[in-house]
């Protein structure tokens, strides 16, 4: 579904089925990666791992990594993702029980495994693999900014962690389902588990990230539709510039805005109120328009999943009235989002 997965330039194939390791994050928000397995790649998941009794939790069965083994399990994945992406010294008991349990570790952040001395010496010894999937090939280039033939699609958001991944996989299911070519473009660790393959943008330097978006999503049919993870928002205090450069080089014919009707400031940043989605969709395009001038958004997506039926439907026909653009739920599915691939597609 996506460009191969690299680790020093040398293609790689995850170890699966999964256990998912949550540690001790008590905040959905951050164990990201594990609900998206979860959702997205129910067949690759045989249970959850916390060393905290109050840790968030998938619902998955709870299992220790030598249960894990016996059921199939070839690789704990940690499944958080914490700001500033460490693996904090707390964690390195599960992680090398996890190794002595004959499970090689897979992990998103931005620390690497190998550079963790407890974990590179039992790795060693026992012959398990440390997997960095937040690792971006080699001699990525600088952007061109050139229009690529093919179609575009681009998710972005108003916050980090609120369904920007979910609405970029329900699309491509979506288009698929209508007889579309179709390709869902990892942009995040979640996504390149999901898919096998992407690039961790954030994990790239700063002047190559646009360069690196152009290389995700290269030249195409032109009825052929790329959808890209998108990362961050244009409006966060710390990774706007991951956002940016993902717009810039991905040049999307289209962009859907995602929201979270639960969440009024900035996840890890209380002090910064989340901006409306209209300041996003104005943003969006007018910085969009820099290398696609003829950038359109396609709708909004809402996750009402701290909503009641009746709730979220009421909020989503509100939303649509008021922003004149189709406004769904992908989590939901139904009319809504229908209309919304009709509006993608138009």
């Amino acid at each position: 579904m996506s460009v191969p997965f690299q680790t020093a330039g040398v293609a790689t194939t995850l170890p699966e089925p999964y256990l998912l390791f949550l540690g001790d994050i008590t905040e959905p928000g951050y164990a990201k990666t594990a609900f998206g397995l979860r959702d997205w790649a129910p067949h690759k998941c045989v249970g959850e791992y916390a060393c905290a009794e109050d840790a968030v939790t998938t619902g998955l069965a709870r299992m220790t990594p030598l249960q894990a083994k016996a059921h199939g399990a070839r690789a704990m994945v940690i499944g958080v993702a914490n700001s500033g992406g460490v693996i904090p010294e707390a964690w390195l008991p599960a992680l090398v029980e996890a190794l002595d349990a004959g499970l090689d570790l897979i992990a998103g952040m931005h620390t690497r495994l190998a550079q963790i001395p407890d974990l590179a010496e039992t790795a060693r010894r026992l012959g398990r693999r440390l997997i960095d999937v937040r690792r971006p090939p080699p001699d990525i280039p600088i952007a061109t900014g050139r229009k690529r033939p093919g179609r575009r699609l681009l998710t972005v958001g108003t916050d980090c962690a609120l369904g920007k991944k979910y609405t970029a996989l329900a699309i491509t299911r979506g288009f698929a389902e209508r007889g579309l070519d179709v390709d869902f473009r990892a942009t995040g660790q979640t996504g390149i588990m999901i898919a096998g393959g992407g690039i961790a943008i954030d994990a790239v330097v700063a002047d190559f990230a646009a360069g690196a978006a152009e290389t995700l999503s290269p030249d195409a049919d032109p009825a052929h539709w790329d959808v890209i993870e998108g990362q961050g928002s244009l409006c966060h205090p710390a990774y706007a510039g991951v956002s940016l450069a993902l717009l810039h080089g991905s040049q999307p014919d289209v962009i859907v805005v995602c929201h979270d009707a639960a969440r009024d400031t900035i996840l890890g940043h209380p002090g910064f109120p989340l901006p409306t989605v209209e300041e996003v969709i104005r943003l969006s395009l007018e910085l969009g328009r820099r290398t696609n001038p003829t950038i359109r958004c396609g709708g909004v997506t809402i996750n009402t999943s701290a909503l009641a039926p009746s709730e979220a439907e009421d909020l989503l026909a509100a939303q649509a009235a008021k922003l004149d653009l189709p406004v769904a739920d992908p989590m939901r599915a139904g009319l809504r989002f229908e209309r919304l691939l009709d509006s993608c597609l138009a």
